[in-house]
Formats: C-alpha cells, structure tokens, sequence
C-alpha cells in the first residue's frame, strides 16, 4: 500500500505498519504549518505560553535535520494551523500505549516475554545510539534493535533556556495529550533503558514528533 506522507516543506516520509497503527517512520522535519505559515525559530530562552511556537535543528546545526528531523514545542506541534502531513496527525497518549499495548502482547519485549515493558530495543534503530553493556538496554548490541521497524533515533531535545541536550543518548516525542494544565504526557527512550517511558513535561521544551495515520 502506498500512502501520501508529505510535509508543507514537500519533505515525503516513509512509513511503518505495526498492527493497526500506521506510524512515519521519521521525526517531523517541517519549518511550516499545513497553511504554509512558518514556524519560528529563536536561540533565546522563551516563556511557557502560547507565544512559544518554535521548532529547531539541534544544537541550531540544519545538518541534524535529515537524520533526527527536528524539535518542537508543544505549543508548535498543538497550533490548529497543523504542523503534520494532511492525512496524519501528532499522537495521542493512548495511541503511544496501543503501540505499546501491541509490541508487548506480541512478543517484541527483549526476552520474549508478553508482560512487563521491555520494548525500547523493538522501537529504537541499529545505528546512533551510545553503547551501554546493561541487559536489555537500547546500547547493548545495537544489531539486535529495532524488530518493530519502528527506528527510533535518539534525537535529544531542547531545554526552554535555549540548551540542547541528549543527542545520541535519548529521544523525546510529543503526544497530543495533557497531563495537566501545563504537562503534556510525553514518550522517552535512552540508551540506558529496556522501557519506552511514559512521562510529562513543560510545553515550551523542544521535543522530536513521530506523526500517526488519521
């Protein structure tokens, strides 16, 4: 099956089938909204409101772009003018726990097993992760990753103050659903890890987006 994945750049993106979900199988790499509005960018620290509509290349280096796409706000990766591709959109904490849901129930933890969360070498890719010796753990023997298809890189994020962290190391995507007021919930997968860990964080953070088939 063909399916049309492309951004308001004209950036087209592959695509992965995982049960019933059909995810990109890159992070976001738009500077415009679906209307053709840019998307700002700024090396300033910015405020947590909904002014903060930015995205970047880490580290602000436009060479990060093609392989880690780029870091949003959720304020950005929320705006009604859209920042996806027609067709998809930013997913929803529990569509991050269908997948989840999916992957475990079908054997794709480390060990085999169908309890517990133990995916995040299903998710993540076979190239760009720090190496770690931990059983289990994304880094070790990256050859053994990415059984899902999923290819999960870690892209790191940026903090509101205008530092970039993480690179190599963990990766950080948006759902379009708040914890609260201020928190939406988030998923994150480092190279220390077996889990994909569900948490919350600040709107105005720069996080990667993977976007879902309407």
């Amino acid at each position: 099956e063909l399916v049309e994945c492309k951004d308001a750049d004209e950036n087209y993106y592959s695509v992965v089938k995982i049960g019933t979900q059909t995810w990109m199988l890159e992070n976001l790499k738009t500077t415009r909204y679906r209307n053709g509005d840019a998307i700002g960018t700024t090396t300033a620290e910015i405020p947590n409101d909904a002014t903060s509509k930015y995205q970047w290349a880490y580290g602000g280096n436009e060479a990060n772009v093609a392989k880690y796409g780029r870091l949003y706000t959720w304020y950005a990766a929320a705006d009604s003018r859209n920042i996806v591709p027609a067709g998809w959109h930013v997913p929803t904490d529990a569509e991050w726990t269908t997948l989840e849901t999916y992957l475990i129930s079908n054997g794709y933890n480390y060990d085999g097993t169908t309890t517990g969360n133990k995916i995040s070498k299903a998710l993540a890719a076979t190239t760009d992760w720090n190496t770690y010796t931990g059983t289990g753990t994304i880094g070790n023997d990256l050859t053994k990753n990415n059984s899902s298809g999923f290819s999960a890189l870690p892209g790191g994020y940026r903090h509101h103050s205008g530092t970039f962290y993480g690179i190599g190391y963990n990766g950080y995507w948006w759902s379009s659903t708040r914890f609260d007021a201020w928190d939406p919930w988030y998923k994150v997968l480092g190279y220390l890890s077996a889990a994909l860990v569900r948490s919350a964080d600040y709107m105005y953070n720069g996080f990667s987006v993977r976007c879902i088939r309407d």
